[in-house]
């Protein structure tokens, strides 16, 4: 970071330095809750992309990152964690203002990304293959897994570096090298943690970060010969399109989109728990996660009781400046997804949907991008309020009569990311995680994940998993090693 005039000014990250933008241009970040101006970031575009690539390209191809074995690179992610502590609030601090998340949410968040790098520099050469007994006699036959070159990172602006980092943690243990487009709103807590990597000791090039916009920088990037593999979290339309470009030049993919998650509430359930789980899943971070869970499944008999419980504890919550420690909830982090939340208000009263809380925004907040709680009643799942990725809080309630009719519902959708289902019943809880098609299920709890755990979605929410063992391997090649002890082919113009 540079100051340029009075506003602070990030420049690219590329092959271990700051490097200006190859058009001189920058571009302004908000602050969400202020409205003001407070930092300008540089406006890459498709030849600073090049650069980024070559320089990845030859940092996995030769020098000392291409030589480093998996011990050496599990060191290096360990130094990089061990320096995030000391750095957290500072990241976190540049986060918030970027984005107007909970200043206790953020903290929470930059400091759990060192456990994070520590487990992959723990998995690091903690990954290996099989030696496989075949049908061939005098043949050696065993697996390796290869790094796959150069991926391309980019994320979205709710949690910036927490989503980057269940993408890069696994990619640098595997061995590959990194480009990443951090989202035009939130940029610049990336380039502030990039820095820490050249202090961790990391060789130039392993990671580089090109800012800017997605027609300009992601583009470019997907569609670049030497980028081997994308991830992707965002939404569905952005991540079709990257998986069409993928596509074209036969590249992988992991993309984490959407959601539409059901919260299941049974008459058996603790009700108290679950009214602090529903409000978790959908008000938490203003709405705005990926695994919101926007539609709330109550069973018929309850329907009433629950709402009301519900809106008496929400109309508790507290909105305001999002660096307050007692601030429940903050502004929405951009003005385009304000006015997406606010018009998928109006479109749901126009279905026909009752809004029972809320339904406006608070002009007298901050720069007045802020939503009110909301709650609709009457709603079905035909209504697109119940169908499409609203990311906001903006919550639907579904009654059902019974187990199947919650599972219909609930299966009703095209995402299938998480669901949560509140039952004092065993057998009624493993019954909806067997059925409920998520690829995460918690039963009377909401919103928890871990290094250790896999996370992604069935159907349109996504393709692949992040964190645990399985994600290492998303960045992986398979190759299958034959050694034959035996000297003689006896007809070479057959098959073995």
């Amino acid at each position: 970071m540079s100051l340029g005039g009075s506003l602070p000014r990030y420049e690219l990250y590329i092959n271990g330095a700051a490097v200006p933008p190859a058009s001189g241009e920058y571009f302004p970040t908000q602050n969400p809750y202020s409205g003001e101006t407070w930092a300008l970031v540089a406006r890459g575009g498709e030849g600073d992309v090049n650069v980024a690539v070559a320089a990845a390209h030859l940092a996995f191809t030769q020098g000392p990152w291409a030589e480093m074995t998996a011990t050496e690179r599990g060191r290096l992610l360990r130094k990089l964690a061990d320096l995030i502590p000391a750095k957290a609030r500072h990241l976190a601090e540049i986060e918030r203002r970027d984005n107007g998340k909970l200043s206790a949410e953020v903290i929470t968040q930059v400091n759990y990304l060192s456990d994070y790098f520590h487990y992959y520099a723990g998995l690091a050469d903690k990954v290996h293959g099989d030696v496989i007994p075949t049908d061939k006699k005098d043949v050696l036959a065993f697996t390796k897994y290869e790094a796959k070159g150069v991926v391309a990172i980019i994320t979205p602006w709710n949690s910036p570096l927490t989503l980057t980092s269940w993408k890069l943690a696994p990619a640098l243990a595997a061995g590959c090298t990194v480009v990443i487009k951090p989202s035009e709103f939130t940029s610049a807590s990336m380039i502030e943690f990039a820095k820490l990597f050249d202090e961790a000791g990391f060789p130039p090039g392993v990671i580089n970060v090109v800012t800017g916009f997605g027609a300009e920088v992601g583009a470019p990037l997907v569609a670049h010969p030497n980028v081997a593999h994308i991830g992707f979290t965002g939404g569905e339309v952005a991540g079709q399109k990257i998986y069409e470009a993928a596509a074209r030049g036969l590249k992988t993919v992991t993309l984490e989109l959407g959601g539409k998650s059901p919260n299941i509430v049974f008459d058996d359930a603790d009700l108290d728990k679950a009214v602090k789980g529903v409000v978790s899943g959908i008000f938490a971070a203003s709405g705005q996660t990926c695994q919101a869970s926007s539609r709330l499944l109550v069973q018929e008999n309850i329907h009433d009781m629950f709402v009301q419980r519900l809106i008496d504890f929400v109309g508790t919550a507290k909105l305001g400046d999002p660096a307050l420690q007692d601030t429940q909830i903050g502004p929405i982090a951009t003005r385009p997804q304000f006015e997406k939340i606010m018009s998928y208000i109006e479109i749901a009263k126009a279905e026909g949907a009752k809004c029972i809380l809320g339904g406006t925004s608070r002009p007298d907040l901050g720069a007045g991008q802020f939503v009110s709680p909301t709650i609709f009643v009457g709603v079905n799942n035909k209504m697109r309020i119940a169908q499409e990725e609203v990311f906001g809080p903006v919550l639907s309630v579904i009654p059902f009569k019974d187990e199947a009719d919650a599972i219909a519902i609930a299966n009703d959708v095209n995402f299938g990311l998480v669901a949560a289902v509140w039952t004092q019943s065993l057998k009624r809880a493993l019954l909806i995680a067997e059925k409920v098609k998520a690829g995460t299920i918690w039963v009377n709890n909401y919103r928890a994940t871990s290094f250790t755990s896999p996370f992604g979605g069935f159907k349109r929410s996504g393709i692949g998993r992040e964190s645990g063992v399985d994600a290492i391997k998303e960045y992986l090649e398979t190759k299958c090693v034959w050694v034959s002890s035996d000297l003689d082919v006896p007809n070479p113009f057959v098959r073995r």
